[in-house]
């Protein structure tokens, strides 16, 4: 259908530019420090950003020199997305890899970057500050869960109705 929007009706190796950038909701939980267990290849995420993160708006602070000054930054790709087990349940690049459909508070259903906020999704509150304020150890102290999880009714691929006022009970 010529009305379906791109995300729908095209594969990840079919996007333009503006198209796959635009799929990023700016959750910055790719941005987390991550730790991988060298015996397992099991990753853990922190509580720590990147030290370009930008902790307020979730955003790079210099995202078209990000590689050149993060050594470890990965730059996505639909190689990427396919073979990389750490990003997020609640990335559009992994949920349109799976055959999902980007749920409500992703920016291009909502069409405002307040949404992934509003959801609970972003790390915006969450950070416990730049990965250059920690050392190794510390950064152990700070592995956390909540980035592979999906919050509360932030799943669903409409926007949940608020709960009614309850009544309060008469005698």
């Amino acid at each position: 259908m010529a009305d379906e929007p791109f995300w729908r009706t095209k594969t990840l190796w079919q996007l333009s530019d503006a198209e796959w950038e635009s799929l990023c909701d700016g959750c910055g939980r790719c941005c987390l420090v991550k730790l991988e267990d060298e015996d397992t290849g099991m990753v853990a995420y922190t509580d720590v950003g990147c030290r370009l993160l930008d902790e307020t708006s979730c955003r790079c602070t210099d995202y078209p020199n990000r590689q050149a000054q993060v050594a470890d930054c990965v730059r996505l790709t639909p190689e990427a997305v396919t073979s990389l087990t750490w990003l997020p349940p609640t990335c559009a690049y992994r949920l349109m890899e799976e055959g999902e459909d980007l749920p409500w508070w992703h920016p291009l259903v909502s069409g405002t970057r307040d949404t992934v906020h509003e959801a609970g999704i972003s790390v915006r509150g969450r950070v416990a500050g730049p990965e250059q304020s920690f050392g190794l150890f510390e950064l152990m102290e700070h592995v956390v869960s909540w980035p592979v999880r999906w919050p509360r009714g932030a799943k669903a691929l409409r926007k949940p109705a608020p709960a009614a006022p309850r009544r309060p009970k008469t005698a």
